[in-house]
């Protein structure tokens, strides 16, 4: 059976269930589904660094190719750079990368001429889904790296005046991410000295919601080896941002995408439910919309704010990868729209609130009216597993047993998973990933150490009830 299937952005699964037939199969079923809607002459494909992803490519390109396409090949670069690069040029893309997920799986984010597709579009990619089409691999596509890349670090320039970030010290984790050049040219662009570390030559799943993972660990000490104000990433295909403060202390996704939409003025914030419960009560902005976890449901929601006449739309997940629904003027750039997750148009907000306010990092979060929010995950934790636990906590009396060593339940809500509200003070989150075998555990509580105990409390728990229930 293919491990393959839609997840929360884009298809995912095994490497070797996706590399060869499947690839190919896929991408026919993707072209075949957007040519019932018009004409398609064009596919702009990009990658991430994963030893997989080079093949894929070239099954998705041989693909489009048998079908009469021309096919553009962006190469290894981030994936909104893929997705800025195609729409410019009206035409469809597909990103190969797995993400933040591990590096034994890959995927494939499609993206239409229009921008990400929908849960919608999943469907209809489906349908169109049949055998493979036979691949010309002695075509070679069209080599657009350069541009694609060029276009999307001229996209931010100007954003923050060339001297905005000349006090500041700044470290690049490279580890492998595809965004690692673009982050250290943009930043020195705004003044900033740049020291970059932690290049390898093998791919690293950086997942960056998870901040216990072993990767992270050497990040503290670089902070005072070299002296810096804060360290910089990305997660493997540059849509999911990473920051550390000069203290050593990681900011979380949503505290990204919450400050930047600040210095982008947002009036209407769109954000999934796994994001701080505490953006509402900040009041920052006109309108708060919350959403399932997933980059497609979170373009719905700003497409659906745009409509309702929202001036200004920002969405963000708590991963921190933000996405402008709304065309900007800001310092000397005007920024277009572009409705797809972005490492870099968070980081580039969050410093530009920080020098705005002649503050530090960590100082500008402390300023923020939130409550201590973390999240981790429990890994090789079947499907099955996490739909068992979750079935069983929808029945509220089982749902009271479950969380009695804790507190009362106060209230619920099962937008995505299910969300509990305890009399203790405490907010626990589980909801199965849609990318990888893993169980989620988001918590929230007034204090570090009260959140810290009920993380341990809510992964050892949720592992404990489905290993003896």
């Amino acid at each position: 059976m293919s491990s393959l299937k839609f997840g929360t952005s884009g298809l995912r699964g095994l490497a070797v269930d996706l590399v060869g037939d499947a690839a190919r199969r896929y991408t026919k079923a993707f072209l075949d589904y957007l040519l019932r809607d018009g004409h398609v002459t064009a596919l702009y494909l990009g990658r991430d660094l994963r030893a997989s992803s080079a093949a894929i490519s070239a099954d998705c390109a041989a693909a489009a190719a048998a079908m009469g396409l021309r096919v553009i090949d962006c190469g290894e670069l981030p994936a909104p750079a893929l997705a800025r690069h195609a729409m410019a040029a009206g035409a469809p893309s597909i990103m190969v990368t797995g993400s933040h997920i591990p590096a034994d799986r890959n995927g494939l984010k499609f993206f239409r001429a229009s921008g990400e597709i929908s849960k919608a579009d999943e469907a209809g990619i489906l349908a169109q889904l049949g055998d493979a089409v036979d691949g010309d691999y002695s075509a070679k596509p069209v080599d657009d790296s350069a541009a694609a890349a060029a276009g999307y670090r001229d996209r931010y320039r100007g954003l923050l005046a060339g001297d905005t970030l000349k006090d500041w010290r700044i470290g690049v984790f490279e580890h492998s991410t595809t965004g690692r050049q673009a982050l250290a040219e943009m930043f020195a662009g705004f003044g900033a000295q740049i020291v970059a570390f932690g290049r390898v030559a093998n791919f690293v799943a950086v997942d960056t919601e998870a901040f216990g993972d072993a990767v992270f660990a050497p990040l503290p000490g670089w902070i005072v080896e070299h002296g810096l104000d804060a360290i910089i990433s990305a997660d493997g295909d540059a849509d999911r941002p990473l920051l550390m403060d000069s203290q050593g202390q990681f900011v979380r996704g949503d505290v990204l995408g919450l400050l930047a939409a600040q210095f982008f003025g947002a009036d209407t914030v769109v954000t999934p439910v796994t994001s701080n419960t505490a953006i509402e009560a900040t009041s920052y902005f006109a309108s708060v919309v919350r959403t399932r976890v997933g980059s497609p449901f979170v373009v719905a929601g700003m497409q659906a704010a745009i409509a309702a006449g929202g001036r200004c739309v920002v969405g963000f997940e708590a991963n921190g990868g933000t996405l402008l629904g709304s065309a900007l003027n800001l310092g000397d750039a005007a920024l277009p729209a572009l409705m797809t997750r972005d490492a870099i148009l968070p980081l580039i907000g969050v410093f530009g609130r920080a020098a705005a306010e002649n503050c530090s990092i960590a100082e500008l979060v402390a300023a923020l009216p939130l409550r201590v929010a973390l999240s981790d995950r429990l890994e090789n934790f079947a499907a099955e597993k996490s739909r068992a636990l979750l079935d069983g906590l929808s029945v509220p009396a089982e749902a009271a047993t479950y969380f009695a060593a804790r507190g009362a339940i106060l209230r619920s809500a099962a937008i995505d998973g299910l969300q509990v509200f305890l009399d203790d003070g405490t907010m626990v989150h589980y909801r199965a990933s849609g990318n990888a075998p893993e169980l989620r555990c988001y918590v929230e509580a007034d204090t570090e150490a009260q959140a810290q105990d009920a993380l341990r409390w809510g992964l050892a728990t949720a592992s404990a009830a489905t290993t003896h229930g």
